[in-house]
């Protein structure tokens, strides 16, 4: 399938955290992303506020920046309601709304919303034929306004190019953008994540980063892709090696991180969303107006 209709730019900023602001600093939030000039604003469904409600509020709060959801956990509603918040969207902010999809993590699927989780590439490739039929007697977009999958091993990234217009990978790094790249071919679209740490000393650097990828390394999804990747148990270890931390999170100066945004790029990607980390939940405005003339000068 080709690239979805939507014009995301180069570089976007994910940001999971946004949930933890309250609602009138979440649309500022936004609002400063647009001022600055990045692509777009990616947001997060894992337990926090519906992605669909929140993307409305945002889109309402600026006036051009596109909203993507990286993901929408597709266990948290049917195919035809995931079609019909899609399409409402689509059809309201015609251009500005990117539906990114998933199947999320056994925890919060199984543990948390008692879903069974035994076969989610296959619920995933039956979700979608089902979205594709759903039934919406609504005034819908003009044109297919397009889907990505958050995709990390071969088989999803087939169905990436197959069933979707593209893929965002998270967690990865710019040698499996090129893998991803690869597999997808030349016509998707390919919006890799990339956290990064606006700080030069290397043990406060890798601190920021260790917690915030503490998380991700023991969910299977994550750490089987870095054993692809050529990682080991060892790498792991006490919140991840020196080797592991600076593969997946870059830090330092504004150029270290605009120049592994360009890795990305040439590796492949189309779009890459850059996620800053931080000790605390406040919104990192301070980052975001640094990285600005950096990421997209």
């Amino acid at each position: 399938m080709s690239k979805p209709n939507v014009d995301i730019g180069r570089v976007g900023i994910w940001y999971g955290s946004i949930d933890a602001l309250p609602t009138p600093e979440a649309r500022r939030a936004a609002q400063l992303v647009e001022e600055l000039g990045f692509g777009a604003l990616w947001v997060a469904e894992a337990v926090g506020r519906d992605p669909f409600v929140s993307s409305a509020i945002l889109l309402s709060a600026t006036e051009r920046l596109p909203l993507a959801t990286g993901i929408a956990n597709i266990y948290a509603r049917d195919p035809m309601a995931m079609a019909a918040g899609q399409k409402t969207l689509a059809e309201a902010f015609p251009g500005r709304f990117l539906l990114g999809l998933g199947v999320s993590h056994g925890h919060l699927v199984a543990g948390v919303r008692k879903h069974e989780y035994s076969k989610p590439y296959s619920h995933m490739v039956e979700y979608l034929d089902r979205m594709d039929k759903a039934l919406f007697m609504a005034r819908g977009p003009d044109g297919d306004a397009g889907r990505l999958l958050a995709a990390l091993g071969p088989k999803m990234l087939e169905l990436s190019a197959t069933r979707a217009n593209g893929a965002h990978p998270y967690f990865a790094t710019p040698e499996h953008t090129s893998i991803a790249r690869d597999i997808l071919g030349a016509d998707a679209l390919l919006a890799p994540e990339q956290m990064v740490v606006l700080e030069t000393d290397p043990s406060e650097a890798r601190r920021i980063a260790r917690a915030g990828m503490k998380i991700y390394l023991g969910l299977p999804n994550y750490w089987n892709n870095l054993l692809r990747l050529g990682f080991h148990e060892s790498d792991r270890a006490d919140g991840g090696s020196d080797r592991l931390v600076d593969a997946i999170v870059v830090w330092g100066t504004e150029e270290k991180i605009a120049g592994r945004v360009a890795e990305h790029h040439a590796a492949g990607a189309d779009h890459v969303c850059v996620q800053v980390l931080q000790d605390g939940m406040a919104m990192p405005e301070e980052q975001w107006r640094r990285l600005a003339p950096a990421l997209l000068g």
